[in-house]
């Protein structure tokens, strides 16, 4: 297993990205997106980041447990996303599709969205509409949220040691 890191100002870049390409889509559509669905947790600050930079006011969530720290179980939906009917006109947006099996899940639910994420492995990334960063599957991405900054010696100070 490797990890990545990713910092709030990497996460900031690349939801502003991703709303980049979601706004080009919107124009070629001719037609605003109705509103948001976060696929909670780990989509609620990128569908933040998203709808501040689109000019979405109506953002629905999705409530789907499917991980326990780093193992993944069967997915459950806790709360559905009600106010977005089958997702016509809607995102759905998530952090990071990796097996695709809660995308596959959030899809049935909302058959017309569209699904766009930050991050995206292999396995699943065929499930997403767009994402902005290819993954690699064996890869555990820490996000933000999930670490804090610490001190870290110098390699020449951890050399010393050992």
């Amino acid at each position: 297993m490797h990890y990545m890191t990713v910092t709030w100002d990497q996460l900031h870049r690349d939801g502003r990205t991703l709303s980049e390409t979601l706004m080009r889509l919107s124009t070629e559509r001719g037609t605003p997106w109705a509103g948001i669905v976060a696929v909670t947790r780990g989509g609620l600050i990128p569908a933040a980041i998203v709808a501040r930079e689109i000019g979405c006011r109506l953002i629905e969530s999705v409530s789907v447990a499917a991980y326990d720290e780093e193992s993944l179980g069967e997915p459950v939906v806790l709360k559905p996303p009600t106010a977005a009917g089958d997702g016509s006109n809607y995102l759905i947006i998530d952090d990071l599709v990796d097996t695709g099996t809660t995308a596959k899940l959030v899809r049935k639910i909302l058959p017309n969205a569209y699904f766009a994420c930050l991050y995206a492995k292999p396995a699943g990334a065929g499930i997403a509409d767009t994402y902005v960063l290819d993954v690699p599957q064996d890869t555990w991405i820490l996000f933000p949220w999930d670490t804090a900054p610490q001190f870290i010696p110098p390699l020449v100070k951890q050399s010393q040691q050992g």
